[in-house]
């Protein structure tokens, strides 16, 4: 993996900035982490890769919210195409961290809002963070969330936890980014479950609109198909065996699948 990532030009975080893409249309695919390194091997002419303090790999951890029911989860289970996600997305790296709200609407958009989270530690098991105006910072939070949030900040509580290395490739012209998950790890905060997805890569194209890319000639030759994978949805399923599952359970049998392999 490092020898093909290292032949990439590279492109920095503020050039990033030009492609941020928050009101954007996503799509995307899951594999086996195999054909990663086939991709990437296309993708070298047509492609820069993020790199950050030298590094072409960075590790992400991610905080899920939701409801006591667990409204969200269930909204997007059921195939309601107007869907909201709150996070806490942590840049390890770069030690920075966000609170967001991703909408989706009935379009296939999808919209993120975010703001900076202060003094959030990714590592701290015991934070137990609850949405209440407790101080100046969490009002900024919670007017944050009442702003942007189709539910009732008080009721969010903490549910699941992930990690993952991500690469992130963006093309020349710089109207689309193409980011490549793999090493997932969940952790549900309900059951205490963990799981690992050691085998399964995550390929997720993030452009404004559906306008030409590269990328999807390329996963066509490999036989990468479309596939939805929430990695809320999909962590929540496979570590609480108490949520129903029925319409993601073609989704669940392809993840089993390719990681018995």
């Amino acid at each position: 993996m490092p020898e093909i990532l290292s032949i990439f030009d590279s492109i920095t975080l503020n050039e990033l900035d030009d492609v941020s893409l928050l009101n954007r249309t996503d799509t995307k695919f899951v594999t086996h982490v195999s054909k990663m390194h086939s991709l990437l091997q296309l993708a070298v002419e047509d492609y820069r890769l993020l790199e950050i303090d030298g590094g072409r790999i960075s590790p992400y951890h991610t905080l899920y919210f939701d409801t006591p029911d667990m409204a969200m989860y269930r909204k997007h289970e059921a195939g309601h195409t107007n869907r909201q996600k709150v996070r806490v997305r942590s840049y390890i790296k770069s030690g920075l961290s966000f609170l967001e709200v991703k909408t989706k609407d009935n379009h296939g958009r999808t919209c993120k809002e975010r703001m900076p989270m202060k003094d959030f530690d990714p590592m701290d098991t015991a934070r137990d963070i609850m949405f209440r105006s407790q101080d100046d910072e969490f009002k900024l939070y919670d007017d944050f969330l009442e702003t942007h949030l189709w539910y009732d900040p008080n009721t969010l509580g903490e549910h699941l936890t992930n990690r993952f290395n991500r690469i992130t490739l963006v093309n020349r012209e710089k109207t689309e980014r193409v980011t490549i998950d793999f090493g997932l790890q969940f952790n549900n905060i309900l059951t205490w479950k963990c799981l690992a997805m050691d085998k399964v890569a995550i390929i997720e194209l993030k452009r404004d609109g559906f306008q030409p890319s590269a990328i999807m000639g390329m996963l066509n030759t490999l036989r990468i198909k479309p596939m939805g994978f929430s990695k809320y949805v999909i962590g929540s399923a496979l570590t609480n065996e108490h949520l129903r599952c029925n319409r993601i359970k073609p989704n669940l049998r392809r993840i089993s699948q390719l990681s018995s392999y």
